[in-house]
């Protein structure tokens, strides 16, 4: 079981890195040509005395020389107290916030409304495709089956496994208790501090009035939705049968129920152990964002010609 977990992170960790180098390829500028030989294109006498003309009364405040709806969704999300952030420029990360400061509590129904958001992105339906396709390889749930059928089985339940628990624990139980359920990066200390403070959230949240409290929405949340999504739609006990050639005779195989206490709690301690790393790649992830940018804005800055 750990080495399959630990073979799905690594499979999902490489389709994100995938996933980040071509974004970050779309968005490569073409490189200038500061040799060109083309000719400049004649100037009009006429556009430079309506320039002069121009330039000499006063320039629009910026806020008005901005095309209308221009920085509406950012100032929005900020006011709002959530953000546009993807890790790995694609997984939606737009509950969580760096140095944030002082923002106005979520509503229940902004609670609802940002798990929604998040849970039905353009991102998430290929990322749960992938999350099918590696639990069909290892075979998990054989009462699934094989095939385009089986296949479809495991997606639509990663899918419903995926979004019941972030309904449970970003909007339902933090509407119930009253808890925030965005996550506050810390930037601050060394690598450990903050490698303990990511792992704290689990158990330590604020309240929508600012103080810590134990973390109910995320523990009675994912035990919940582990107990749902176990007992509602993953496979029962079935038989299935297989031809013996060495004895020429029809074997009969009994395949146990996944519907069981055992597999709730393990659900759920599989719930919690990927929380826990989807929360330290969150404190990380701005400073790994801010070094790829850097990286990428110093390629695509144009080269000074030589003297």
């Amino acid at each position: 079981m750990a080495t399959k977990s630990l073979l799905r992170l690594v499979l999902c960790i490489a389709f994100l890195n995938l996933f980040c180098l071509f974004s970050v390829g779309q968005q490569t500028p073409p490189p200038s040509n500061p040799d060109s030989s083309a000719p400049a294109p004649a100037q009009d006498l006429s556009k430079d005395s309506s320039k002069s003309q121009s330039s000499s009364q006063p320039s629009a405040p910026p806020s008005a020389q901005q095309q209308p709806g221009a920085g509406d969704a950012s100032s929005q999300d900020k006011a709002a107290g959530t953000s546009k952030d993807r890790l790995f420029f694609a997984l939606p990360n737009f509950s969580t916030l760096e140095g944030a400061g002082k923002v106005p509590p979520l509503t229940a129904k902004q609670k609802f409304k940002l798990v929604f958001r998040s849970s039905f992105d353009y991102v998430e339906y290929p990322w749960y495709g992938v999350l099918a396709g590696i639990s069909q390889a290892e075979n998990t749930e054989p009462g699934y089956g094989q095939g385009w059928e089986g296949y479809a089985k495991r997606y639509g339940s990663a899918f419903a496994d995926g979004t019941i628990e972030n309904v449970m624990v970003g909007a339902v139980f933090p509407s119930l208790f009253h808890q925030d359920p965005r996550f506050y990066q810390s930037s601050q200390g060394g690598f450990f501090h903050r490698t303990g403070y990511a792992v704290s959230r689990i158990f330590v949240t604020r309240t929508d009035s600012g103080h810590s409290q134990f973390n109910y929405s995320e523990i009675l949340g994912s035990a919940l939705s582990a107990t749902i999504s176990t007992n509602a739609y993953h496979p029962r006990a079935f038989t299935s049968t297989r031809f013996d050639p060495a004895t020429d005779q029809l074997l009969y195989i009994h395949h146990e129920s996944d519907r069981t206490l055992s597999n709730t709690a393990s659900v759920w301690g599989t719930q919690l152990i990927y929380d826990t790393i989807t929360i330290e790649i969150k404190e990380f992830w701005p400073d790994i964002h801010r070094k790829l940018s850097h990286k990428h804005e110093s390629e695509a800055a144009p080269q000074a010609p030589g003297r």
